[in-house]
């Protein structure tokens, strides 16, 4: 609910703004202004508001928060507007137009707050009615730098009903109640929207929190399972001479707890290399549990901040500050609302990124890896671009590298030879094909790597595929 015009006209005659001095300039969001003004001994900041459905400025109570960085409207106020004062603070007619004039110095500044809930802004001109800058730019209406914008040319209009002055719940002044009343029930700027949205927000982040989890607990459960692995690794070393190349499945006595056991071979495999690929299988699994382990871990310490920064939120009583807060948050997510391009693999703690076409090749190029990356690619097929993103002080361990070669080997034309050879190198060393094609780069310092494409190393990877 917006303030009528006779509700502006009150809050204007109980401030009595003329006579007193702008000392400071908040803007804690692109629709919240606070100006904090000094007169006769008495500090009074005055809020303007452009929330749809809850457009209006009275005085305010509450703190008003600043923002996390500054807000150039805000920059632009302070460099004209402060310590200036205020000469007249007047509504024009009964159009909800606030012209408020301040003297800084030899120069005159008009400031216009035009409180209209479907087109709000505050606009600043000089004598002259030359915009100098507005809150909202809006090159439709020419409300930008340079344009012009004189409201008291315009015929006066006349209320299309009559308005009355509501009665707000409270005690103190009109200004005093409307304060009140607004962090109650100022629509997008009241509590209960903002602790609604603060619930959404964070609820919808846990439950994907919670699923990542679940799934990190189904693959730790998997991991544990790891010492079998071994035990038959030991249990078909202890018994080679029983086996023959060629058997599908091996049944002996489990050693280990005196039991029969059936133990799957692949018959294309000698027995040694049968129980060579058990043990491959369980140091895997055990690394791959350390590592599951540490992700739960910085799971549910990063659920657990959630929650906490939840009841934190839902707790607060200044809607303004929830207000920032939400923003704050929802600023944090902005870099995961833009997806990175190509296919992501997170493998062991390093990143692999696959760029599919020639555009996404040449995006990953421009934005998203830098010089100490290393890059891959088929040697003689078109194909993707395969980055591995570099940790500081590590080097890249040849099972990871044999994971990107296979990953371009399998995005390549050369997929059907099942083995082909690869260039690879740090980005730094790649230069771009003058009037070449999107994407294309001229490797220089590259090494050579022959990869057999792995089908067991791919179903792995694929089980690594990550959305971040």
């Amino acid at each position: 609910m917006s303030l009528n015009w006779k509700e502006i006209n009150l809050v204007l005659t109980e401030l009595n703004l003329s006579g007193s001095q702008i000392q400071r300039v908040v803007q804690s969001a692109y629709d919240v202004l606070a100006l904090h003004l000094y007169k006769e001994g008495k500090a009074t900041p005055l809020l303007i508001a452009l929330t749809p459905g809850a457009c209006r400025l009275h005085a305010t109570f509450r703190a008003v928060p600043k923002p996390e960085k500054p807000l150039r409207f805000a920059e632009f106020l302070k460099s004209r507007l402060v310590n200036g004062w205020i000469t007249e603070a007047v509504q024009l007619g009964t159009d909800r137009i606030v012209r408020i004039l301040v003297q800084r110095g030899d120069l005159q500044y008009r400031m216009y707050l035009r409180l209209w809930s479907n087109a709000a802004n505050v606009i600043v001109t000089d004598e002259t009615g030359t915009i100098l800058d507005v809150m909202r730019r809006s090159p439709r209406r020419g409300e930008i730098t340079g344009g012009r914008y004189i409201p008291e040319e315009a015929p006066p209009s006349q209320p299309q009903r009559e308005f009355e002055i509501r009665s707000f719940s409270g005690n103190g002044t009109f200004n005093e109640q409307l304060d009140t009343y607004y962090a109650e029930h100022g629509g997008a700027l009241s509590l209960e929207a903002l602790r609604e949205q603060v619930r959404k927000l964070y609820e919808g982040r846990l439950g994907r929190l919670a699923a990542s989890l679940e799934r990190l607990r189904e693959k730790e459960a998997a991991y544990t399972k790891g010492n079998t692995l071994k035990e038959y690794g030991d249990i078909l070393m202890a018994n080679l001479y029983q086996i023959h190349q060629g058997d599908p499945w091996f049944e002996g006595i489990n050693f280990y707890n005196d039991e029969k056991v059936r133990i799957k071979l692949d018959p294309h495999k000698t027995p040694q290399a049968n129980a060579e690929a058990y043990y491959d299988q369980y140091h895997k699994a055990k690394t791959g549990l350390k590592e599951v382990v540490d992700e739960l871990q910085r799971g549910e310490a990063e659920q657990k901040r959630l929650e906490i920064e939840l009841a934190k939120l839902m707790a607060e009583d200044n809607p303004l500050r929830l207000h920032r807060a939400l923003q704050k948050e929802r600023q944090v997510l902005k870099p995961e609302d833009k997806k990175r391009p190509g296919l992501t693999f997170l493998r062991k703690g390093w990143m692999l990124i696959v760029g599919r076409d020639a555009t996404e090749n040449d995006d990953l190029l421009r934005h998203y890896v830098k010089g100490s990356d290393l890059w891959l690619h088929a040697r003689d097929y078109p194909g993707s671009y395969v980055f591995i993103k570099a940790r500081p002080g590590k080097t890249v361990p040849l099972d990871i590298l044999l994971d990107a070669g296979n990953l371009a080997l399998f995005y390549s034309k050369g997929r059907n030879n099942g083995e082909g050879d690869l260039f690879y190198t740090p980005v730094k060393y790649l230069r771009r094909a003058k009037n070449g094609p999107k994407g294309m780069v001229l490797p220089t310092q590259e090494r050579n790597l022959h990869i057999i494409l792995e089908e067991s190393r791919l179903q792995e990877l694929e089980q690594c595929r990550s959305d971040v």
